[in-house]
């Protein structure tokens, strides 16, 4: 394999590993999928964000974290103060009235409001810029020459996730049509967010 194949390998491999597990990010996609409303919007938003991280990690800007002091308990507080409203918003919905929903019923949730909620999950989480600013920035080190093609394995890595969460999550709305399915994907993001507030609290 040439340096910039197995560059770009070793980028999609690690961007997608840090990728997989689900967070919050994560289940907001899914839960748009299986909605089946903005998702292109909200996996192009997610997957572009990711990219420009990416980018920024690779070209060294995840140094600055250790130059601003405050930087890195900025994003701790902020990020545990919104995974808990999240998290209560998620088990507020759970708790209320529960039902079947296909694709196209229930209330509509505007494109400004998803974006919002999708910004506020990707750019307010420490995880986000730990994994893909700070340890894919450190990683690509071992790249001399061939950055560019790990940031491109990683990226690609990436959109190929998201793409594949928000369109594939629409295999499970026949699930989502029975009553009470809402309430426990609700109760599970629920428990997600508040899970990753209290690690990041305690962190």
């Amino acid at each position: 394999m040439t340096p910039t194949f197995t560059a770009a390998f070793a980028g999609f491999r690690l961007g997608f590993g840090l990728i997989l597990a689900i967070g919050g990010q994560n289940a907001l996609v899914l839960r748009q999928g299986i909605r089946r409303e903005h998702v292109l919007a909200t996996v192009l938003f997610c997957a572009l964000s990711d990219a420009l991280l990416i980018a920024l990690g690779v070209s060294g800007f995840g140094l600055i974290s250790t130059r601003v002091p405050w930087l890195a308990p900025a994003l701790k507080w902020g990020g545990v103060a919104f995974l808990t409203w999240y998290g209560i918003r998620a088990f507020r919905s759970a708790m209320g009235p529960g039902g079947g929903l296909t694709p196209g019923q229930g209330p509509a949730v505007p494109l400004r409001q998803t974006l919002a909620m999708v910004a506020a999950m990707t750019w307010l989480n420490p995880h986000v810029w730990l994994d893909t600013v700070v340890l894919l920035g450190s990683v690509s080190s071992n790249y001399a020459g061939e950055r560019m093609a790990f940031a491109l394995g990683a990226t690609t890595a990436s959109f190929l996730f998201f793409f594949s969460l928000g369109y594939g999550a629409r295999l499970l709305a026949p699930l989502f049509a029975k009553p009470g399915s809402w309430r426990v994907l609700d109760g599970i993001v629920g428990l997600t967010m508040l899970s990753l507030a209290l690690g990041l609290a305690i962190g």
